[in-house]
């Protein structure tokens, strides 16, 4: 079984809004709609729990269950003061008959299928994967007062994105082993390197943006409205 953990919980500081920009609306319905209706049609995915902020429970009850009716959301789980603490709440919800747990950005609306199956078909194989890109800029590791230390090769690196997705046993080892050992990751990956194991990066997609400020929304919309004229 095939569980992903979409993480809703976030306050959005930087978009700028009155409300949490999960639920700004993208084209014709909110952000976190697109998001949980890429899960919801991948035939790969059996159940999806959806992590939101306590107070919100129930507008995200009024304007997103409620309304889209959702097969696949067992849980409604209640965020944490940080984001790691929200993943960990999801993790204590998913059914124990899960193999594979991918977790995502409630705020990446245009994930699609193919990547989320490159990322389950990795997790089987590998253990632990994320996607991600290779960047396409060039990019300069700084040292003291901003001099350049060094400039990595462009093949090295790649920008991270979500879902990650891990074997289930390896992903609740991880968040046990940071509470224990008082880690805090800036993203799930980096829990499971801390325990020696290393992530396998998988093809992500250069559309698959994280929505953070005003500007992104507009690029989403931009991207939705070039992929429905093809």
């Amino acid at each position: 079984m095939n569980t992903v953990i979409i993480l809703a919980a976030g306050q959005g500081k930087r978009m700028n809004a009155s409300s949490n920009k999960q639920y700004l609306i993208l084209k014709d319905r909110p952000i976190l709609a697109h998001t949980i209706s890429a899960f919801e049609k991948c035939p790969m995915i059996n159940q999806i729990i959806l992590v939101v902020h306590e107070d919100e429970q129930e507008l995200c009850k009024k304007n997103i269950l409620e309304k889209y009716k959702y097969t696949k959301i067992k849980h409604l789980v209640k965020g944490g003061k940080e984001r790691q603490e929200s993943v960990y709440n999801g993790l204590k919800a998913i059914d124990e008959k899960t193999n594979i747990v991918l977790i995502h950005d409630g705020a990446r609306p245009l994930i699609t299928e193919q990547v989320i199956v490159r990322c389950i078909h990795g997790a089987i194989e590998y253990g632990a994967v994320s996607a991600g890109v290779p960047i396409k800029e060039t990019i300069k590791i700084m040292g003291k007062d901003r001099f350049v230390s060094y400039t990595p090769k462009r093949e090295d690196v790649w920008v991270t994105q979500t879902p990650q997705t891990f074997q289930k046993d390896t992903i609740l080892k991880a968040h046990e082993f940071a509470i224990a050992q008082e880690i805090i990751g800036t993203d799930d990956a980096m829990l499971v390197e801390h325990m020696g194991m290393k992530i396998k990066m998988v093809e992500g997609d250069y559309e698959n943006i994280k929505i953070t400020t005003p500007e992104d929304l507009i690029a989403a919309e931009a991207i939705l409205n070039y992929k429905r004229k093809k």
